[in-house]
């Protein structure tokens, strides 16, 4: 009767005199109880029961099968905590009425008193203010107002008493349920952990059985004149236990394959007959990727996996396959298919694309970037792919602005949410009319490497086009400050220009009026844009990711100034690479005034000291610090390592060029070792310095290191990289020379000539080497 409490009198009677509660109840309680395959046969049924028996005589399991009631008791008016099992323990109603009057008596006992002792002094002191009123002759009016005031404050005073009771009860109650759960979860932890070691270890003794077997074998099969076996090897050979992982649940079965290319399944499958079982799960071809093995796999088998898997297969990948014909009309037979992605094939065409439109309407992310196909393939769209989300026609040149006018025809794809039309150089301005006509809810937009997009592009898309939240222009040179003004009737929440000359502060003078909602601004490259620009995008309260690299004329002041807004409080992610004018001013303004900072990129800051590096320390949400090519030293890093929580750290090209040389050495990289546990990724390409020790540290201390990229480190020897290589998953490692514009040479000295770096870099190659480090692989 909670929903009833303020409905009208007449309405509360007539449930109460029905027992339309007591009836819903009744009905409810059996539905749950009994699950009848037919739920409304099985109410008209107990309806007629319960008017039979009457509503005098209704109780809450009258319509439960007697088999199946229930063996408990009714503590209050329903028993939903009971049939979903939400209440571990039940209480009999005696047990509840002495709780009840313990609780009252407690609580009269411990508070009651109290309130009275403070009335009674408040009573005094009303006595004494009432006595001293009346010696000081003040008029009966001002008493009697006196006392109303008064009166309501003590009014305040108490119902103020009272709610800070009841915080101080939910309080202690919290508290009391963060212990439980607390202990709950170490529990919980420890079971599991005693479990996997009990897991392992079963795994490590059978691995060394399987391993003692084949010993044996191999002995045996060399000392075939002896046929004898000794008494020891006979009983470990009959105790050796077969490791199936073909017992363990489908979850986790799916999960170990899904790690694994389509090739290594299709090995797995010809292991043996349990394994052949495992890989034809059905979950396991809802996405086929060929394109990992598309010089290896042949057509005729792509066609009968699609054929076989037909029904199952939800995402197909061909990037870069070359297929014939005949393999993509393969494709219509996937009725359930929703995402597509043919880039890169160039014997794609038109008429491969009309069959799969017509076996597949279901589709809704298509990715034909840089095909062959042309105006036909953009009739189909529309007429097809009723529900398409997702389109992608990246570089393909092929068709013309009146295909993309036949993107309005039929029923259109006005459901498109995302459109990339990177490299489409032949769309004049009358092709995004075109689009703005037929694609109306568009909301993500990507146009890169377009040397043809202008202002009146953009203009003559915006003006039907005004759901756009996310916009990407990158290789678009002639854009200019009047796209930005033609985009404020826009909702944008992320917009990325790079690489162009044009965009000024001009663009960003009411940035914060025309759109409110910006969290994603990427402005790279972008030469245009000074301190002015910081300082109006600093009112932003919605911005979490700024990227200014390569903007050389910002400097301090403009730092600060945007800084000193309310951007500052949310933004998690900054890039101020290559902004060479920035100082250990910002750095310290930014310890200040950024406390979500999670990624900071200030890559050749050449300003950069290392008090700088003392201030980054106090951003305590930091994880990830990028000081390729700063002024670093072992000072520097010293300092840093008290930052404890880093995940990602790069020092590399980190010259300090004095008579000592390249001063990042071994012990300042055992100080951070020795601190940052944490560290999953670490760069310490170029500090040629560095000797094989390092790597017995970061061993030692970085137990959590993934990546680990040690690029021109010429001390560091093959033997100790190589033994490195076993503990992370990535790992990138030479001992070449160091580039020219690192500025020193192998051995950290100073470098006079510069001359021929862009040859000399170009003429760098990279070895990376990859490895796992799982103890599985390990004992293989």
């Amino acid at each position: 009767m909670a929903s009833l409490r303020n409905a009208n009198p007449r309405l509360k009677n007539y449930f109460k005199e029905n027992y339309i509660p007591q009836v819903c109840e009744a009905l409810l309680c059996g539905i749950l109880v009994t699950c009848p395959e037919d739920p409304l046969r099985y109410l008209e049924g107990m309806i007629m029961v319960i008017i039979k028996s009457g509503l005098q005589n209704l109780l809450w399991d009258m319509c439960i099968t007697p088999s199946m009631k229930p063996n408990i008791r009714r503590l209050s008016e329903t028993y939903l905590e009971q049939l979903f099992e939400l209440d571990d323990q039940l209480m009999t109603p005696e047990l509840m009425i002495k709780a009840c009057s313990f609780y009252t008596g407690h609580l009269v006992k411990t508070h009651f008193c109290t309130w009275r002792d403070i009335a009674r002094t408040n009573e005094n002191v009303v006595l004494a203010e009432k006595m001293n009123r009346a010696v000081t002759c003040y008029n009966f009016r001002l008493q009697k107002s006196v006392f109303h005031h008064w009166h309501s404050y003590m009014e305040d005073q108490k119902e103020k008493l009272k709610n800070i009771l009841l915080r101080i009860q939910q309080i202690i109650y919290c508290h009391k349920l963060t212990i439980i759960l607390t202990k709950w979860r170490n529990t919980a932890r420890h079971k599991s952990k005693k479990k996997e070691d009990e897991l392992i270890l079963k795994h490590e003794l059978q691995l060394k059985k399987w391993k003692n077997r084949l010993i044996l074998k191999r002995a045996a099969a060399e000392e075939s004149n002896f046929p004898e076996r000794s008494s020891s090897e006979v009983f470990l050979v009959d105790e050796t236990l077969k490791c199936d992982i073909s017992l363990l649940p489908e979850r986790a079965i799916l999960q170990i394959f899904f790690y694994l290319s389509l090739k290594d399944v299709i090995i797995c499958g010809q292991v043996n007959h349990a394994w052949m079982l495992m890989t034809q799960l059905n979950s396991l071809w809802n996405a086929i990727d060929f394109s990992s093995v598309k010089n290896v796999i042949p057509d005729k088998y792509i066609v009968s996996t699609l054929q076989r898997w037909r029904l199952n297969v939800l995402r197909l990948n061909f990037r870069g396959c070359l297929l014939r014909p005949k393999t993509f009309r393969s494709v219509s037979h996937c009725r359930n298919l929703q995402e597509l992605n043919v880039s890169d094939c160039p014997t794609f065409t038109d008429e491969s694309m009309r069959h799969i439109s017509e076996g597949c309407p279901g589709v809704l992310c298509l990715n034909l970037s840089n095909t062959t196909i042309t105006n036909r393939t953009m009739r189909l769209l529309p007429r097809h792919f009723h529900n398409l989300q997702n389109l992608s026609l990246a570089y393909c040149r092929r068709f013309t602005d009146k295909g993309l006018q036949y993107l309005n025809l039929g029923n259109g794809c006005h459901k498109l949410i995302y459109l990339d039309l990177s490299g489409c150089t032949q769309i004049s301005v009358q092709g995004f009319r075109y689009i703005a006509n037929s694609c109306t809810g568009i909301m993500h937009l990507t146009i890169n490497d377009m040397p043809t997009l202008t202002d009146n592009c953009v203009k003559a898309l915006v003006e039907k086009c005004s759901r756009i939240t996310s916009l990407v222009f990158t290789g678009a040179p002639h854009i200019s400050d009047c796209t930005f003004r033609a985009l404020s009737a826009c909702k944008l929440r992320k917009i990325r220009f790079e690489g162009n000359k044009r965009v000024t502060d001009a663009s960003f003078k009411f940035i914060d009026k025309n759109y409110p909602n910006l969290s994603h601004i990427y402005m790279a490259d972008c030469k245009g844009i000074t301190d002015s620009s910081l300082r109006s995008l600093s009112p932003l309260k919605q911005l979490t990711v700024l990227n200014l690299a390569n903007c050389v004329r910002i400097g301090d002041m403009g730092l600060k100034q945007f800084l000193d807004g309310p951007a500052s409080m949310r933004i998690r992610e900054l890039n101020l690479s290559n902004c060479v004018r920035l100082s250990d001013a910002s750095v310290m303004k930014l310890s200040e005034r950024c406390p979500n900072l999670n990624y900071l990129s200030l890559r050749n800051c050449e300003h950069l000291t290392a008090q700088g590096i003392g201030y980054i320390v106090n951003i305590f949400s930091l994880v990830s610090i990028d000081l390729s090519g700063t002024d670093i030293s072992n000072e520097g890093l010293n300092v840093l390592s008290r930052h404890k929580k880093l995940k990602e750290l790069s020092v590399s090209e980190c010259y300090r060029i004095t008579d000592d040389g390249i001063q990042i050495t071994d012990s300042a990289m055992e100080m951070l070792s020795a601190k940052c546990h944490y560290l999953h990724i670490l760069d310490i390409s170029g500090c040629v310095l560095l000797t094989d020790q390092i790597l017995e540290d970061l061993q030692i201390g970085c137990k959590q290191l993934r990546i680990l990229k040690m690029q021109y480190c010429t001390n560091i020897s093959k033997k100790a990289a190589q033994r490195m290589s076993s503990k992370v998953q990535q790992q990138e490692y030479n001992t070449n020379d160091p580039p020219r514009w690192f500025g020193y040479d192998r051995e950290g000295n100073p470098v006079t000539e510069l001359d021929n770096i862009t040859s000399s870099k170009g003429a760098l190659e990279l070895t990376v080497k990859k490895s796992t480090y799982s103890s599985e692989d390990q004992a293989a």
